[in-house]
């Protein structure tokens, strides 16, 4: 008897879940098919939400494409649509119409102003190889690195993943050059000591003004003023297993992951009540 109870028990099941129609109607249309009835093309067999869910599975417990559980669609299924997804801009969509909602929820306005940047380098499995592969000598870590800019609430702004051996002035410039190209109200960054005259003096051509925080010389712990933001925006995505170790051949899929994980938490962040 215990044996069919312990059978029977859905554990294939995340402590995320699944998303919530509420969660659903967020983002439909953006993955949703395009095909309708009554229209030429081929109609769509598989269920896009069960798909998003997936990829959200994946992203959360870092299991093998070929280790998803049956009640999802086929994991080829969902590899491609999470490929096509991360490479057409679909999951950075996801992620800025998202992170815009939670800031006018907050009383801001739906276009940050000024960021965080940073980065962090994680380890590259057997399958990261080639030219997007490096080793950071700082952290001694023989993978990729990924730059990301967040706003002052902590929502991603830009990221970029590249070889781990990029100096933090190229890829703090990629990142830079992204928000700035997408965002007219984007003219401040705070940055560590990491990022040199020559960031700076880039940022300053295309109207972004940098500050360096810098690390007090006492000792002891002390946060640190700004930093301390996209420090705690890294802690919540390495929640997400996935995260922790690069096993995508194309950095841009990394990124979909990133992006992602990231619309998981705002999702989250949307539809559950405020704690009291």
């Amino acid at each position: 008897m215990a044996l069919d109870k312990v059978h029977s028990a859905r554990t294939w099941r995340t402590a995320h879940g699944d998303m919530t129609d509420a969660e659903w109607e967020l983002i439909a249309d953006l993955v949703a098919p395009d095909w309708k009835p009554g229209t030429m093309g081929r109609p769509v067999v598989v269920d896009r939400r069960r798909v998003v869910d997936a990829v959200f599975y994946v992203a959360a417990t870092g299991c093998q494409w070929r280790a998803l559980p049956a009640e999802y669609p086929n994991w080829n299924t969902v590899h491609r649509y999470h490929l096509a997804w991360s490479r057409d801009g679909t999951w950075e969509a996801v992620a800025q119409r998202l992170a815009a909602a939670v800031r006018e929820r907050e009383g801001r306005q739906a276009e940050p102003s000024a960021g965080i940047v940073d980065a962090r380098s994680v380890r590259g499995a057997s399958t990261v190889t080639g030219p997007t592969r490096g080793y950071d000598v700082g952290k001694k870590i023989s993978g990729r690195k990924t730059f990301a800019i967040t706003d002052t609430l902590g929502l991603l702004v830009a990221v970029a993943v590249v070889a781990a051996s990029t100096s933090d002035n190229a890829g703090g410039i990629i990142v830079a050059d992204d928000a700035r190209g997408r965002l007219a109200r984007f003219v401040r960054l705070w940055c560590d000591a990491g990022f040199k005259k020559a960031f700076a003096e880039h940022c300053d051509t295309v109207g972004i003004t940098v500050e360096v925080v810098k690390r007090p010389r006492r000792a002891g712990f002390t946060v640190l003023p700004k930093r301390w933001i996209g420090e705690r925006t890294w802690s919540w995505l390495m929640n997400s297993r996935r995260l922790q170790v690069d096993y995508e051949r194309d950095p841009t899929v990394t990124e979909g992951f990133i992006w992602a994980a990231h619309s998981r938490y705002l999702l989250r962040r949307l539809t559950q009540p405020p704690k009291p």
